[in-house]
């Protein structure tokens, strides 16, 4: 099914710039088009396709560097426990089904910031199959210890892209309801919706 995703600015992290009014055509999990939405919506591929208006920036998945902390270290509270929902030390040691709860809550939260991917050695089994069977990336690399559930608290949306937006590249993007790019470097951004592999895994409600 072919869906098309409009939005007020377009950034591939391509190092191409921004696109206004830009949209991504996805096609299954892949994407099969990038640029102006004018140019896609009468392009003879969109014809069919289901059209998503966001009103924010669209910019491809992001990395969170600090996964593995986040889901292996850090305790994500049931909000049934009344402790919020932001990453904890847990004050005792967990069992593995607790362990499997959190980094399902954790995983949840990460795609809440527009995260596609992470990173870090993962040891604990509940947490490899709740990472795996969430969809996101889990790419090889150094535990890089203690940080934020979002990608973008302290960086440039360039250098927090997991891969940037190409045709026939993974459809694994985010939407933040802000008019600029330079807005999304503060990380205070609001994260609208998250889609990976083409599926629309997070919307802001």
């Amino acid at each position: 099914m072919l869906t098309l995703h409009r939005a007020r600015l377009l950034f591939t992290g391509t190092g191409t710039g921004s696109v206004a009014d830009g949209a991504v055509l996805v096609d299954g999990a892949r994407v099969a088009a990038v640029g102006p939405f004018g140019e896609l919506a009468g392009g003879p591929a969109a014809g069919s396709a289901r059209v998503r208006e966001w009103p924010g920036v669209l910019v491809p998945g992001l990395l969170n560097r600090h996964g593995a902390w986040l889901l292996e270290t850090a305790y994500h509270p049931d909000p049934r426990e009344g402790a919020g929902d932001r990453p904890l030390l847990p004050e005792r040691e967990l069992t593995d089904e607790q362990w499997g709860g959190s980094a399902r809550r954790g995983l949840q939260r990460l795609l809440g910031h527009g995260a596609t991917a992470l990173s870090g050695p993962l040891h604990r089994p509940a947490v490899r199959t709740a990472v795996a069977r969430s969809g996101l990336r889990h790419l090889p690399g150094p535990d890089a210890g203690p940080g934020p559930l979002d990608p973008l608290d302290g960086r440039q949306p360039a250098d927090a892209v997991h891969r940037p937006l190409t045709v026939g590249g993974a459809a694994d993007f985010a939407v933040f309801a802000v008019g600029t790019v330079e807005e999304l470097a503060g990380g205070a951004a609001a994260c609208l919706a998250t889609v990976l592999d083409g599926r629309l895994l997070y919307r802001r409600r």
